[in-house]
């Protein structure tokens, strides 16, 4: 069974955030559920990091204690504690098994069929990430992926790129115009034109 990306954001979102291997878990729980064989989500999972329908992240303090963005266990994501401070952003192919995931700037979050049960099933705590904090994590994220495509002149991740510029804008009070232009000009030399700004 394989959810979609606003299905996983919809799971991820029940909770506030879930570490990936959290989320891995209640994808096989849901499949259970529903009488139909569970499928490894992490390529899933990676996909909806790429489409900014989920942020991946690691608190300071788990870099600190694990060395290392992509590993670090689950134990200490309860609610409440440790989630003030700064984030820092996991690429999508970065992902390990404590990386944490939220729902992110361009996702409709959906829950799908069963997943009330969730929470008592997997015994995890409400978190409450600070919503500042991703807004930093997605704004780092995508300012290093849009000078990647722009350097390797990779036209439909350009494109890609300015299309979430405007979906994070509008999730967090972040100011992303100036990478805009960029973007922007590249995709209008594509068309033929400028692209010009677009509203909402």
């Amino acid at each position: 069974m394989a959810l979609s990306h606003d299905e996983l954001a919809g799971v991820v979102d029940l909770f506030g955030a879930l570490a990936l291997t959290e989320l891995s878990r209640a994808c096989a729980e849901l499949a259970f559920k529903r009488g139909e064989e569970a499928v490894d989500a992490t390529d899933a999972v990676a996909e909806a990091v790429a489409a900014y329908r989920l942020v991946a992240f690691e608190r300071a303090g788990d870099r600190d204690e694990t060395g290392t963005g992509a590993g670090g266990g689950t134990d200490d994501h309860d609610a409440g504690e440790g989630w003030e401070g700064a984030y820092a952003p996991v690429a999508p192919d970065e992902l390990g098994d404590g990386t944490l995931l939220a729902a992110g700037p361009a996702a409709f979050p959906t829950l799908p069929a069963g997943a009330a049960d969730l929470p008592h099933i997997l015994a995890v705590e409400p978190r409450d990430p600070d919503p500042a904090a991703l807004g930093e994590v997605v704004e780092e994220r995508l300012r290093a992926e849009a000078a990647r495509a722009l350097a390797a002149g990779e036209a439909e991740r350009v494109a890609q790129l300015l299309d979430a510029s405007y979906e994070v804008e509008a999730w967090a009070p972040v100011d992303l115009g100036d990478v805009r232009e960029r973007l922007d000009a590249v995709v209008g030399d594509a068309n033929g034109t400028s692209s010009g700004s677009r509203s909402g």
